[in-house]
């Protein structure tokens, strides 16, 4: 027998449904007023929210936008959505209403050739179902691509299914197999343990990181003969520039790339800098 109130409530998740839009790839430096005022151009906007990271407060280039009107909404997509923005193209579709077959759907990839492009990566992918957003980590200084990339899909079927195919698998171009795992959350306990193991281990070669601010350092860690060589890197001052963490005793053969793969799952990492000395020491600044 029907139930009156689950009924009225799968209604008005239907009604949001149809006027609530997700935008992708937003300008890095998009503001949520000027994100409302491009969508109220369309029509009457009840709510416009820019997402930003947490800590440190930066634009993570998507947001959600809400009409009154559901066919303002599907007037927005059919105008606004591919419109380029800067450097940017955006897309605009339907908010998906939050279910369970919708979390854990982000994939992280490492090991890509570095001529691949995020269309690149988002053709490879596309296949296994709608991609909700990519990106592709690329360096600060260089603007070249790093080899690791972010897919979110629809479903987590779909992102199980992609890491089942290509999880191993040697893309063209690729001397080496790709690693495709789901994306650790940092906000899970469990990873943030498995982070701890990892840094901790005695087992390891590189040792664990020094979570001090900049002012509450008395001395260096690593010795007055090293200071000079890690000058240039930003040590945060507070925690919503984010965190250096330092590592020790990797091997000859470390490199950059291996560090982006390694501590990348966890979260942001917005610099790595690899310091050549006695033994290989790294600092790496993420969010």
């Amino acid at each position: 027998m029907s139930n009156g109130y689950e009924d009225h409530m799968d209604d008005c998740r239907e009604e949001m449904g149809r006027t609530n839009l997700i935008v992708n790839y937003l300008p890095q430096n998009m503001t949520q007023d000027e994100l409302r005022s491009l969508f109220s151009s369309i029509g009457e906007v009840e709510s416009a929210k820019l997402i930003r990271d947490k800590v440190a407060g930066h634009s993570l280039g998507y947001g959600f936008v809400n009409y009154l009107n559901a066919k303002d909404a599907e007037r927005a997509i059919n105008t606004l959505n591919g419109l380029r923005l800067q450097s940017k193209t955006i897309k605009v579709s339907f908010a998906r209403p939050s279910s369970e077959n919708i979390k854990d759907a982000n994939v992280y990839i490492s090991g890509l050739p570095r001529t691949m492009t995020q269309k690149d990566v988002e053709d490879m992918f596309s296949g296994f179902g709608r991609i909700i957003n990519s990106r592709v980590l690329v360096d600060q200084t260089t603007g070249l691509s790093r080899g690791v990339a972010f897919i979110r899909f629809d479903k987590r079927s779909e992102a199980e299914e992609a890491i089942a195919s290509f999880n191993g698998h040697k893309p063209p171009g690729s001397s080496e197999p790709i690693t495709v795992k789901f994306a650790a959350n940092p906000n899970q306990n469990k990873n943030m343990a498995l982070l701890s193991q990892l840094c901790h281990s005695p087992a390891r070669r590189f040792g664990g990181p020094v979570h001090h601010q900049a002012q509450r350092f008395r001395f260096s860690p690593m010795g007055v003969d090293h200071m000079s060589s890690i000058s240039s890197v930003n040590v945060a001052s507070n925690p919503s520039s984010g965190w250096c963490i330092f590592i020790y005793n990797l091997g000859q053969d470390a490199d950059e790339g291996i560090l982006w793969q390694m501590f990348g799952p966890f979260g942001a990492v917005t610099n790595v800098k690899l310091i050549i000395g006695d033994g290989v020491t790294s600092n790496i600044t993420g969010r």
